[in-house]
């Protein structure tokens, strides 16, 4: 089956050897030709990563390429934090965020395209994360990040080799940055907003979700979003289980936004403040490019957003540390949504735990 780009705005085509990462009409694309999740695809002889799955992933070449590039990323733990909440440990790999999941996917489909050179923007796990398979894939990595990511994150992209640009300003203005290198360079945008591969990496989530569960799925899955490539990723392998005939309806999906930086609350008419002050670097993005596919993922599986101040996330913080979980800000946002959820109205439910706690150091 061949793998190809179409862009969701026009609908024109491309093959993945053009290495664009947007349509010249300026919309997004997604990747066709990939194959749907198969329940055989998890069987006894499967690695326990997320490469069980490679028969849904969008592989193509050489296999030893992309077994060289792996760090036996995926499978990671859901453990039961209360009746009826589960909290999936996504923070639990190599590069220690989910990240993880989508950077190995487009990072070994680079490497099978024969790139020498990547750029990527990040407010720092994405940037980490590309970064470091990047160095196992022989490939110079540039990340742009806010002059404001955590000193931690910054010494990780330049452990792992990465040249690292930090620009004044938003988390915007970094892409801005980045996009602007591209057309300096012509450098591959290894990009987890605009390059669809990593949202195929990141539907292991739900695939992992499902087996682990022995498909007895939770009624709701919450996920902090700032630009969405974990909800994006959870949506598409979702829907994919549902495509297969093995769920009859994807669990609600509901995004977590900062209370003071929440695109989707804005473009619903609310009013929010044009800060992107908050402990959760992660989703403090105003301006996401995915915003309408993000909206869309909440609302077709009766999903919503969830809004979380200051105060709440850093008393989440404390309160999984208390339980013995460690994670960054970003993370302890999704469990700060929790404040308030009525089980009996809204069932059971799954947090993300996106990040690990050592990537922002606690105050002391």
């Amino acid at each position: 089956m061949t793998i190809g780009l179409r862009c969701v705005a026009c609908g024109r085509t491309y093959d993945i050897g053009d290495r664009a990462w947007r349509c010249s009409c300026g919309g997004l694309f997604k990747l066709e030709g990939t194959a749907l999740f198969a329940a055989a695809g998890a069987g006894s002889d499967r690695p326990w990563s997320l490469w069980r799955y490679r028969s849904s992933l969008p592989i193509f070449g050489s296999r030893d390429r992309w077994e060289q590039i792996s760090l036996g990323e995926g499978s990671t733990p859901i453990v039961q934090d209360s009746p009826g909440v589960l909290l999936k440990l996504d923070f639990l790999m190599p590069t220690l965020s989910f990240k993880d999941r989508g950077s190995v996917v487009l990072v070994s489909a680079a490497s099978e395209l024969g790139v020498r050179q990547m750029v990527a923007d990040s407010s720092g796990n994405a940037g980490v994360s590309i970064a470091a398979y990047g160095a196992r894939a022989g490939i110079e990595t540039e990340v742009f990040v806010p002059a404001s990511t955590s000193p931690s994150k910054v010494f990780q992209l330049e452990a792992y080799g990465a040249v690292v640009r930090r620009i004044t300003g938003s988390r915007d203005d970094a892409a801005a940055a980045a996009i602007s290198r591209l057309e300096q360079t012509g450098a591959f945008y290894a990009s987890h907003i605009y390059n669809p591969f990593f949202h195929h990496g990141t539907k292991t989530f739900a695939f992992e979700c499902y087996e682990q569960l022995a498909g007895r799925m939770p009624d709701a899955v919450v996920i902090p979003a700032g630009n969405g490539t974990l909800l994006l990723g959870a949506a598409l392998g979702f829907a994919e289980l549902v495509d297969a005939g093995l769920l009859d309806r994807p669990p609600r999906l509901f995004a977590v936004q900062a209370a003071n930086c929440s695109p989707i609350a804005k473009a619903r008419g609310a009013h929010v403040s044009g800060s992107t002050e908050t402990a959760a670097e992660g989703i403090a993005i105003q301006n996401p490019p995915r915003l309408e596919e993000m909206m869309r993922a909440i609302e077709t599986t009766g999903g919503d957003l969830l809004l979380v101040d200051e105060e709440s996330i850093l008393r989440a913080r404390t309160a999984l540390l208390a339980r013995g979980i460690d994670v960054e800000p970003t993370a302890a946002a999704g469990y700060a949504a929790l404040d308030g959820w009525d089980s009996d109205e809204l069932g059971t439910v799954l947090v993300a735990l996106t990040g690990a706690g050592i990537k922002t150091p606690h105050a002391p």
